[in-house]
Parts: C-alpha cells; structure tokens; sequence
C-alpha cells in the first residue's frame, strides 16, 4: 500500500501533478526530448531508473531539473525486475516530487515498455496528487526503420531490463511505439525523417508524430490508460488499413470461415518472414469459442490465447466486458459466426499482396472439410492457458 500525502492549495483543492512518460530504445533520442520538455516547463523534474545493474537487485536512480541533478540515489531491491522498481521506488519517488513540482518527467531505460508504468500510475489510490498525461517514444529517425528488422534479443545488445530477460529489440521497440500517445523524431537527416514517417505511418496511423521543436502539450487533461490498452490489445486493437506508400505496403486480410490448424501451422514460417510487422485476432476451427492474437516483428511470432469471442459468451455475461469490446464485436458481428473474424494485417517493403492472401485463403477450412483432432497450436496455447 502506497501513503499518498496530497498537496493542497489555497483554496482547498486538490491538484495533481501532470506526469508524462518518455520511452524509446534509442537513449540519445529519448534524452533530448526530456531535456526539451524540461527546458520547456520550468519547475518540472525528470525522474530517471538506469536499470543495467538491474539484474544483481540494483537500480540507479537520479533527479533532474533543466540544469542540475538533484538527487542521485543506489536502490536495491528484493527481486530485480522493472515491476520492483516501479512499485518500490518510482512511485514513491513520484508521490514525494508532485507538491514541488510543476511537470514530472518519467525518463524510462531504454528497454522498459511503457504500458506497465503507465497503468502503476494512473492507479485510483494515486490521482488526487498524479496526473497521468500522456506517453512519448523517442525514435532516432536514421535507426527506426532497420531497428524493426532486428531479430536480436535484449540480452545480446545490452538492454535486458531483468535477469533472464528474453524479449527481441524489434518487439521491444513496436510495443513502445504502438502504445505511445506521441511519437518524437530526433536525429538522422531530412531523407532519415522522411523515411521513418513513412515506416511510422503504416505501424501507427493513428498516432501524432513530432520533433523536438513540436512537441505536444503535456500538461492538459488525464489519459485513460484503459482506453490506451484499448488500442493494441488482441480484442478491440485499431489495427492499420490497407495502404501503399512508396516500397511500403500495409495489406489488410479478412474473412469468416475458420482457419485449418494444420495448413496454418504449416504457414506460418513464411507468413512472417513476408513481412516485417504483423498483427491482428483469428480463429482455429479445433477453438471455436477462443479469440486468438497474432503478434510477430522481425521473423518473430507470438500467438495467444486473448480469450472467448463474445460470440461463445452467455448474453449476460456481456455486461462484464468494457464497451469497446462491445463495440469492437458489434461492428464484426456476423448473423452466423457473431464476431468471429479472421483479421490480420501484414506490413512490410515489395509485399507480394495477391501471393499472401492467396496463402492465407489457403489455410481456411474447405466447405464441409473436418479438421481432424490434431492441433498443433495446442502445446503452445494449452501451456499458456494453465500458465
């Protein structure tokens, strides 16, 4: 349990603090948009967690204004991991700013994805002293587009966030990217720019990009992290529409009748080594009732269990699910299937559109086709369902 002391003012209200987040792989990047932001709101302080030494239980922790440290602190804790730091240190360290600052900054390590802060934060027991504002990704504009190519893990290149950390650069950075309310370019030259706003356009469509010079106003009103997790979760995701853009093809895949467990399996390799990026939610016919989540960058899938279509759910229980998901499901919602859905989305450089939705078709359960009793889906998806 965290003890909040609240800051009030004058005239007897409450007043919380505006706290942004700053998160990206690409330090020097991420660094110049906090120094800009601090340059830019006097009284603000940046908070910051060097997390190299994480794994041996120690955190280095230092505070900043626009032209001194602070405060410099050793923290060791009991397990060494990012969700330790968060609760252990970060909160309370931002609990104690808040009444003496106006802006705090979270300058994240660079390997931190910035959904699991950003939820710790805005957390009920914390909003009468923290205002959660908002999230920037800091991107290097010459080493975003060959960054979400790599296939190298964390460990490999020096940025595990916790002991045993196995998570690949490219998965790291598109998480970061895809949640973030704003994404800032530093670095590189105009051509360097101009091809990351493209890259940028087809991962996240929806989302403001800026430089130094045009950051966003990050002192206004709370964001709901619920409506941010929204965004990219399995579900109710705001997956990219189909689009063309130089090299650059997003191409959208849909349909209703369920895949084949096994000719999917078979698929797969290919499927993501086509493209660079890939996501979305589909279907097995041997899982009927289960939603599941296609996630892969860089040669890399993930595939889970996200859950029941609201289609297998009784009427009742619908009440139990956020509105998006309602909404989400209302407007795939087929007369036969319900919300059923095959929907996957493919982005990359040259994609062969017509030669990966041909594949893709092909994996889809024939007219009155059984698909037998192997599933072999199942010894990832039955692990991670009793996991």
């Amino acid at each position: 349990m965290i003890t909040i002391t609240v800051f009030i003012t004058a005239t007897g209200g409450a007043v919380p603090i505006p706290v942004v987040l700053v998160a990206g792989l690409h330090a020097s990047a991420r660094t110049a948009t906090v120094d800009r932001l601090l340059a830019g709101h006097p009284g603000s302080v940046a908070v910051h967690h060097d997390l190299r030494d994480v794994s041996q239980g120690l955190v280095q922790r230092t505070v900043r204004d626009a032209t001194h440290v602070l405060d410099t602190a050793e923290v060791r804790l009991a397990h060494g991991c990012v969700t330790c730091t968060v609760r252990e240190d970060l909160l309370p360290q931002l609990i104690r700013l808040a009444p003496g600052a106006a802006l705090v900054i979270v300058d994240l390590w660079d390997s931190v994805e910035p959904r699991s802060v950003a939820e710790a934060i805005d957390h009920q027991e914390a909003r009468d002293v923290l205002r959660f504002t908002g999230v920037l990704t800091a991107l290097n504009a010459a080493a975003t587009p060959e960054d979400i190519t790599r296939g190298e893990r964390l460990s490999e290149i020096g940025k595990p966030a916790a002991a045993g950390d196995q998570r690949y650069l490219a998965e790291v950075l598109t998480r970061q990217l895809e949640y973030a309310t704003g994404l800032v370019l530093d670095d590189g030259d105009e051509e360097d720019h101009e091809l990351s706003r493209l890259v940028l356009a087809h991962l996240a469509p929806l989302t403001p990009i800026h430089t130094l010079d045009t950051l966003p106003h990050v002192t206004g009103a709370a964001v709901c992290t619920a409506e941010l997790a929204e965004r990219v979760d399995p579900a109710t995701a705001q997956l990219p529409a189909d689009a063309q853009t130089d090299e650059i093809t997003t191409t959208v895949w849909r349909s209703r009748r369920p895949l084949h467990p096994g000719r999917l399996f078979e698929a797969v390799d290919e499927l993501v080594t086509e493209s660079v990026r890939s996501r979305g939610r589909f279907w097995l016919a041997t899982r009927p009732s289960r939603l599941l989540a296609w996630d892969a960058v860089a040669g890399i899938i993930s595939i889970e269990d996200a859950g029941p279509w609201l289609a297998a759910l009784p009427e009742a229980a619908w009440d139990l699910v956020s509105p998006a998901r309602r909404l989400a499901a209302a407007l795939d919602w087929d007369g036969e299937r319900g919300d059923r859905v095959q929907h996957l989305v493919f982005t990359g450089p040259d994609l062969d559109t017509d030669r990966l939705h041909t594949l893709l078709d092909s994996c889809l359960l024939a007219e009155g086709e059984h698909p037998g009793h192997d599933d072999p889906f199942a010894p990832l998806l039955d692990l991670k369902e009793i996991a």
